[in-house]
């Protein structure tokens, strides 16, 4: 399991005091106001940083932190992502996993067959979509139902799915 999680990417610099603007790439953009640190992947490491402000403008979120406190200090990372680690984010509930611990895992169905793995997770809005690479090299989509999504097992890195009648034929 991946140690950070993306929870936005840097957009823009606002202002000339050291403001930025995020990309929510979270659920709940709202989650930013508890957010105490964070992590910037600068493309040459990784940087901690606290953040001591948080205002929200639009779909974005404007964050200020701790010693970055002009536009020079900032500037570098347009474009970059921002993470935290996993003890730092949202805690889940039962049955709800983190998109990035999904992605990979080996797909079987409910009769013990090999069938793919997961390549991608779609956010629709009515329920999640499994975007599954099948073994005989097509793409399949499996929505995200107690229906079709048996078990999800992180520690044995496997999705157990049962196919429904004419979903293959898609």
């Amino acid at each position: 399991m991946e140690e950070f999680l993306r929870v936005g990417v840097i957009t823009s610099t606002h202002g000339l005091r050291g403001e930025v603007k995020v990309f929510p790439t979270t659920d709940d953009v709202k989650r930013f106001k508890s957010l105490k640190r964070a992590v910037i992947d600068t493309g040459a490491g990784l940087l901690p940083v606290e953040i001591s402000q948080v205002r929200f403008f639009k779909n974005l979120a404007i964050l200020k932190f701790k010693d970055l406190d002009s536009i020079n200090d900032v500037e570098p990372y347009r474009k970059r992502d921002l993470l935290v680690r996993r003890e730092d984010a949202v805690p889940l509930g039962p049955d709800e996993h983190f998109i990035a611990d999904l992605i990979g895992l080996s797909v079987v169905t409910d009769a013990g067959e090999e069938f793919g793995m997961v390549r991608d997770i779609l956010q629709t809005g009515a329920n999640d979509v499994y975007v599954i690479d099948g073994r005989d090299g097509k793409e399949y989509l499996f929505p995200s139902i107690r229906e079709c999504i048996l078990d999800v097992n992180l520690e044995q890195g496997q999705v157990t799915v049962h196919i429904m009648d004419g979903l293959l034929d898609l």
